[in-house]
């Protein structure tokens, strides 16, 4: 732990950081901005038993019913700005009051996630010999938190609440860090039901939470296991009524969510908004992923197959997955994939490490890998991913990166592909040098702090990874700089994001498989959190 008069640096990143979300209020803002002020109006004006309805415009209610209330509570100090933002059949309204309260909503309500930020960070150990402030793992954890490029852009320029929903998040982790496992829970259950999103973690929650805290440890940090009379070894240290506990606090928490909903007899339909099916395997901008590698062999094999006259062009889908729309395609060569298929592959993907939390180290490192390959496994095969869900990884893997130099490798690789794969969410000129400036501040300070923090210990990145991330500048030079003077601008718009896509989620699978390997064949001795 870092001692306490080392702590005054703190309130100084966090109100910079918060001085510099003020200055992008009259930037540029996407279709989020009218979501969320849609749903200010639902909540706010109409009743509970018509918020799953409200169907007026295409940008329904779709998020649980904790958030909708966190939405009703915001409506109320709306009005006091622009109370026709809060009239439902105000379809697309802007206006400098709404413009202006949005904006500070997000900024204020970060507040959650600097205070999750600064806990995370106590729980990080400081080197007794380490005097450079800035040196420190805390203060190198604080920068890649609170100053978090993805972060920045998503929220502040793209618009979303991401940074109120992370808080929550890090504070659960935290909890969990100073083995405080029912806040933990508490928490996190609180979040499931803010946004279903973080069911990707839910997983590695529910094993971790088991094996820690239902069962209790020796000084060894192993199951106490005792003979039975026949002679085999039984689990001898199982506490039901913590059990017990656990399932209160998340049964609770859904009551008190879904709980007037499914009085209403609402359930259903709260259920077909929270998981729309119908939306495709890809959202309208490919999120780096497995999909989209499987998508552009698709397209590669129908080209070819054209080609060698093994298919009749008109006989494929025009524009299948490249048209920048949400809604069901089918492959042209490959089998299209179902949600189910999707549903299945996620959990392969992270089965492994699972069965590795249940059964090896149960520590916080552990813990944290674990999620992160939860995050990671369901980011690259789940069903319609936005690629803004990159940030679910690239977060919490700050706290293993400054603790450990496998993971500081990873995060580097996964913070630069991923925060490069938001850039065509952010497309006018305007806003261009803002993303860039951004990206390059926080991307150097990645790399310089993380190689200073683990300097004598051995390369934080293979050559050939390297060079992969320098490839990342000739992507970017040539998506938005030659190709919008190109005349291909013309006849193939979306080829940039393909390219985009495509590139980064190499990056991605790679990091994926770092921290496989990261759990299942440590090269070094994690540091203790």
């Amino acid at each position: 732990m870092a001692a306490a008069d080392s702590w005054t640096w703190f309130p100084a990143l966090a109100l910079g950081v918060s001085l510099l979300k003020c200055l992008f209020i009259n930037a540029y803002h996407s279709t989020d901005f009218e979501v969320h002020r849609n749903w200010l109006a639902i909540t706010h004006s109409l009743p509970v038993s018509r918020w799953y309805h409200e169907n007026s415009s295409v940008w329904t209610l779709d998020y649980p019913p904790l958030f909708a209330w966190f939405q009703w509570s915001l409506s109320h100090v709306a009005q006091h700005f622009d109370s026709n933002m809060l009239r439902v059949e105000n379809l697309d309204y802007v206006s400098p009051g709404a413009v202006l309260f949005q904006r500070l909503s997000v900024v204020f309500t970060d507040g959650v996630f600097i205070y999750g930020a600064r806990e995370c960070c106590r729980c990080v150990q400081e080197p007794k010999e380490q005097r450079d402030v800035q040196s420190r793992p805390s203060f190198v954890l604080a920068v890649l938190l609170l100053w978090n490029f993805g972060l920045l852009v998503v929220d502040h320029l793209h618009f979303q609440y991401n940074g109120f929903l992370f808080g929550v998040l890090l504070l659960s982790l935290a909890k969990h860090l100073q083995h405080r496992h029912l806040q933990g829970a508490l928490l996190f259950s609180i979040l499931l039901n803010l946004k279903h999103i973080y069911l990707y973690m839910a997983p590695a929650y529910g094993v971790y939470l088991l094996r820690s805290y239902c069962f209790i440890q020796d000084h060894r940090g192993t199951p106490n296991r005792e003979l039975c009379a026949d002679g085999s070894v039984g689990w001898r240290s199982f506490r039901p009524l913590r059990l017990l506990a656990l399932g209160s606090i998340v049964t609770s928490v859904c009551a008190l969510s879904f709980g007037p909903f499914i009085a209403m007899g609402q359930l259903p339909q709260v259920l077909s908004r929270l998981f729309p099916f119908k939306r495709g395997l890809c959202h309208a901008y490919w999120a780096p992923n497995f999909w989209s590698l499987y998508n552009v062999l698709d397209k590669s094999l129908a080209t070819l197959g054209v080609r060698l006259n093994l298919l009749e062009e008109a006989e494929l889908p025009r524009a299948s997955m490249t048209g920048g729309l949400v809604q069901e395609f089918h492959h042209a060569v490959l089998p299209s994939v179902t949600p189910s298929v999707t549903l299945v592959c996620s959990l392969l993907s992270i089965l492994p490490a699972l069965l590795s939390l249940w059964g090896g180290p149960r520590g916080p490192p552990a813990f944290l890998r674990v999620l992160l390959i939860c995050s990671l496994g369901s980011f690259l095969f789940g069903w319609h991913v936005h690629e803004k869900a990159v940030l679910l990884a690239i977060l919490p893997l700050s706290i293993l990166a400054v603790q450990n130099r496998e993971d500081a490798g990873t995060f580097l690789v996964l913070t630069t592909t991923g925060h490069y794969s938001l850039f065509p969410l952010l497309f006018t000129p305007a806003e261009f040098p803002i993303k860039v400036l951004l990206m390059l501040m926080f991307t150097i300070y990645s790399f310089t702090a993380l190689r200073k923090l683990h300097s004598g210990q051995g390369r934080l990145l293979h050559p050939l990874e390297s060079a992969y991330l320098l490839g990342l500048i000739a992507v970017a030079i040539t998506c938005e700089v030659v190709f919008p003077l190109s005349p291909w601008q013309q006849r193939l718009p979306f080829l940039p994001l393909l390219v985009t896509s495509v590139y980064c989620s190499v990056g991605v699978c790679h990091s994926f498989l770092r921290l496989y390997v990261s759990l299942l064949r440590p090269q070094e001795k994690p540091k203790q959190l």
